[in-house]
């Protein structure tokens, strides 16, 4: 005989992922694309519905390898990928627009994320080979291919000066690539960008995957975003062509992993919103002690200091997209400081949000266990946390022109004090710098465009570790209601 059980939350489902978001349409009102905001809402209201269940099945049974060269996804994850190509998730166009779309999705599964996003920016770089674009951008179009990327070797990691793969000649602007690579995701993709040591130094070459030398020897047993295929492959003499100039193998592929790293941030601020939704949601179902715990003052004030979190993570990510659309010079800094700041700020939140359902957060059924293993992985891709606070001491020193950009995208208030950390940058403190700089955008930007009750509240914030600790008098439960999921 079943036991009736009162007091329970329904699931979280049904329900428009992107309607009850007011951050992320305003910020896609403000940044430029009013006119995909219907577009948008379509879409939400598709992806709160079967696509919250494929997200599931799609890391309930993870990729299989067949062989050396044949990965097996779930129908699950297929539907999900289907779904971002035919929203032209991997296609050139709007930054402001497609980023608001890749937020929604990542919200119900960011394995598909990864292919999309290596898709979408390998465009850039096989711009700079005319031929190669003309042969490849119409067909990631189409949504006909996907294009991956290849840089980590096992014994240089961040360090790809190191990598040991050997490119051979074979004819003009033509080699044969040999070696192997420790960590290549997506490895189903039509062709990768692989990074590759020629005659004149570290190359970066397009390689087509069919029947072309290309060993798949293991799918990585991974923490968390189990839904894509990560691998290790061996390069046996594989087939590319050049793209860029020899010796240049990094400035060429740069500009992709600059645009992934734009994605590292819509993802990783997607994972906030979703568990951000999925705390509320519990808690304005759920009763303890005589009533909500939504009413609750303490839980209120946790509840509240993570909507005031994911709200700065979206102006931020958004705000970020229309730089990449403008092609501005205060994308240089603010996407290195934001891919670390934003990244490293989601499992925190992730984690609180677990915690805010108690036990049942710790349970499977509930979710919020995928998106605490998910909630990491952003910092590490495309550069980990180090290699971004280097990258913008590296970038304030030699292009002061992306500085000085950064520091004019800021108000006074907020602009002395990354101007005072700037002139003590060193190596030992790069990470208080980029930390100092990413607080003081959020700030800026949450003051400018956001409810006044939002930036009241990021701004009141003392340097305690833990969520939950806002000053008295902010109106906290209209801060959770203007979040609240419906």
């Amino acid at each position: 005989m079943a036991v009736q059980v009162a007091n329970q939350p329904p699931p979280l489902r049904d329900y428009n992922v992107v309607a009850a978001n007011a951050p992320l349409l305003e910020a896609l009102r403000r940044e430029g694309a009013a006119w995909a905001e219907d577009d948008l809402l379509a879409f939400g209201a598709e992806l709160g519905g079967e696509p919250l269940e494929w997200g599931r099945l799609a890391n309930q049974h993870p990729p299989v390898l067949h062989g050396h060269d044949r990965v097996e996804f779930h129908p699950a994850w297929h539907s999900l990928l289907a779904l971002g190509i035919r929203e032209g998730l991997q296609r050139p166009g709007s930054h402001v627009a497609r980023a608001a779309k890749f937020m929604a999705l990542a919200q119900v599964e960011a394995g598909v994320g990864c292919p999309l996003s290596m898709t979408h920016a390998a465009v850039p770089t096989l711009r700079l080979e005319p031929a190669l674009a003309a042969e490849w951008e119409p067909r990631v179009t189409a949504g006909e291919a996907l294009i991956g990327m290849a840089m980590t070797e096992k014994q240089g990691g961040s360090d790809v000066r190191a990598n040991e793969t050997e490119a051979r000649p074979a004819g003009d602007r033509e080699a044969t690539l040999h070696g192997h690579k420790w960590f290549c995701s997506a490895p189903m993709s039509d062709a990768f960008l692989i990074l590759a040591q020629a005659p004149g130094g570290l190359s970066c070459y397009l390689v087509p995957r069919a029947d072309n030398g290309i060993v798949i020897e293991r799918l990585k047993d991974k923490l968390g975003n189990r839904s894509n295929a990560s691998s290790e492959i061996r390069l046996d003499g594989a087939w590319g062509r050049l793209v860029g100039d020899e010796g240049r193998g990094i400035a060429t592929i740069i500009e992709m992993v600059v645009h992934t790293r734009l994605d590292c941030v819509l993802g990783s601020a997607a994972l906030m919103r979703e568990a951000v939704a999925q705390a509320i949601h519990h808690c304005t179902h759920r009763v303890a002690f005589g009533k909500l715990l939504a009413e609750q003052p303490l839980m209120l004030n946790v509840l509240a200091d993570l909507c005031v979190e994911s709200e700065a993570a979206t102006i931020g990510a958004l705000r970020l997209a229309r730089a990449f659309d403008e092609g501005d010079e205060f994308r240089r800094v603010a996407t290195a400081v934001l891919k670390y700041w934003v990244c490293k700020r989601a499992p925190g939140v992730v984690g609180e949000a677990l915690e805010c359902l108690g036990g049942n957060g710790f349970v499977e059924d509930s979710g919020l266990p995928r998106l605490y293993r998910e909630s990491p992985l952003n910092a590490i891709w495309e550069g980990s946390s180090n290699v971004q606070c280097l990258d913008v001491l590296r970038a304030v020193r030699r292009e002061p022109a992306s500085a000085a950009a950064f520091l004019a995208e800021l108000d006074e208030r907020d602009r002395a004090p990354v101007e005072r950390a700037l002139a003590e940058a060193d190596e030992h403190g790069a990470r208080r710098l980029v930390e100092t700089m990413g607080v003081a955008l959020q700030a800026t930007l949450l003051d400018r465009h956001s409810d006044p009750a939002i930036a009241a509240s990021f701004r009141s914030r003392e340097r305690f570790g833990a969520f939950g600790t806002l000053p008295a008098g902010l109106p906290l439960a209209a801060i959770v209601e203007r979040n609240r999921p419906s």
